[in-house]
């Protein structure tokens, strides 16, 4: 997931406006729970009922201690006596690679909650239970009313590996008291403004900047850029290489070639430390999720009214943007796949989403399910992310459903980052991932 996995307070002031997704394609090899391909762990029939007796299973995940969490295990439990959650932690940021020590070990926890995107890579190792005969079963879950591209995330194989949990995407944030001051009375809606404004707002004697870029997280900013100018990542299959076509090598060259707009001493750092700089004043533009809004209410409260956001500005394919969020997840390890279950179909009932998402005080993230987003209730009730739901449509999931794609969404954060501290052409950069990345889809 591309944004913190901290509860912060939710900001009060300006229209908020990410958007979300739709639905991408999909690829990969065979492969099932328990090492048995294509086969589900559940061959019961009707809802999955308690256990007549104690048992414990595991959840792992960074947002144990958080107080929604607590709140929805003593409901939990309460529900459901027999079934106790033994709750193992990990940082947001480490999490990935001690599932996976885990799973070589054969320790994995019974659930987890994890990043969205690491699904499918799990899923392909056969590590997860195929949770499509849970489903049938339930009453609770709903496919048809999830996002599309929150499903894109955990299916793999046509199959469905993980529940969505919670999300958001990425939109424009700026401050209007910079853009006073430059006499820019609205803000961007294509490329040309942008860059216009951004050059506006530098002023690098004074040390302020248009806008702020970061090489560790190159590539998934530069990804709603990507699609803005009609480019792709794969191929629908997810076995070629499409992002060095004219489409991306342009998107890349824009991008990258607004380092010139931005702090120099910020390049090397990410999203959520490069924050500091907007909140003092120093960056007018700043491109980010919805947890920036939350986060700077905590931090800022007094410079509610100096900034709002807005939608990212049209490419030649119209109005796009990112998408990430997290999902729960069933490991195959585990002995007790019926109590895992009624837990991950618990936090996913509707009311407990809504919880969990746009109904704590403390969160500024979208809950993954249409019926909610388009509930007068979720803007009347949290008015800050009435423009984040209504635009999810402007929005594409920005990883198909490839093992292997983390793995080259490394390889591009490498060169497009040399791209921006100016070590080799947006071009280049472009066919150097292009190349070394088709070489991990092939192997």
């Amino acid at each position: 997931m591309k944004y913190p996995k901290t509860w912060k307070a939710v900001a009060v002031s300006g229209s908020l406006l990410v958007v979300a997704s739709v639905l991408a394609g999909c690829g990969g090899d065979d492969s099932g729970s328990s090492g048995n391909p294509g086969q589900p762990t559940s061959t019961g029939t009707g809802e999955v009922q308690e256990p007549d007796h104690p048992v414990t299973i595991t959840f792992e995940s960074w947002v144990n201690e958080s107080d929604g969490m607590k709140k929805l295990y003593a409901a939990f439990h309460k529900e459901y006596p027999n079934i106790t959650v033994k709750f193992i932690n990990a940082s947001a940021d480490g999490e990935g690679d001690k599932l996976t020590t885990q799973i070589a070990g054969g320790t994995a926890p019974d659930t987890a909650f994890v990043d969205a995107s690491n699904t499918s890579d799990f899923a392909s190792r056969g590590a997860l239970v195929n949770l499509d005969s849970y489903i049938d079963r339930s009453k609770v879950i709903k496919l048809d009313d999830y996002v599309p591209a929150f499903r894109t995330f955990v299916t793999y194989n046509n199959s469905t590996w993980g529940l969505p949990f919670d999300g958001e995407s990425t939109g424009l944030f700026y401050r209007k008291d910079r853009f006073q001051e430059a006499g820019i009375d609205h803000p961007p809606t294509t490329w040309d403004e942008f860059e216009a404004d951004a050059q506006k707002l530098t002023d690098t004697a004074n040390d302020k900047y248009g806008f702020e870029i970061f090489a560790p997280e190159a590539a998934y900013y530069w990804y709603p850029w990507l699609y803005q100018a009609g480019g792709d990542l794969l191929s629908d299959d997810g076995k070629t290489i499409v992002f060095d076509d004219a489409a991306g090598k342009s998107a890349a060259e824009f991008y990258t070639n607004l380092a010139k707009y931005s702090p120099p001493d910020y390049y090397n750092s990410n999203s959520y430390d490069g924050r500091v700089a907007f909140e003092n004043g120093n960056v007018a533009m700043y491109v980010a999720g919805s947890w920036l809004a939350g986060t700077i209410h905590a931090e800022k409260p007094g410079i509610d009214d100096l900034w709002t956001t807005a939608p990212l500005p049209d490419g030649v394919a119209g109005c796009k943007t990112t998408i990430a969020g997290d999902s729960l997840v069933m490991f195959a390890q585990g002995k007790e796949q019926d109590a895992s279950w009624l837990w991950l179909q618990f936090l996913s009932r509707p009311e407990n989403l809504a919880q969990w998402t746009w109904k704590d005080p403390n969160s500024t993230e979208l809950p993954p399910l249409t019926s909610q987003l388009e509930s007068p209730e979720l803007a009347k009730t949290k008015p800050v992310l009435k423009g984040f739901a209504e635009l999810m449509k402007c929005g594409v999931a920005s990883t198909v459903s490839q093992p292997k794609f983390p793995r080259v969404e490394t390889i591009l954060n490498t060169e497009l980052g040399k791209a921006i501290y100016g070590d080799e052409s947006a071009s280049d950069a472009i066919d150097n991932a292009a190349q070394q990345g088709q070489e991990i889809l092939d192997h």
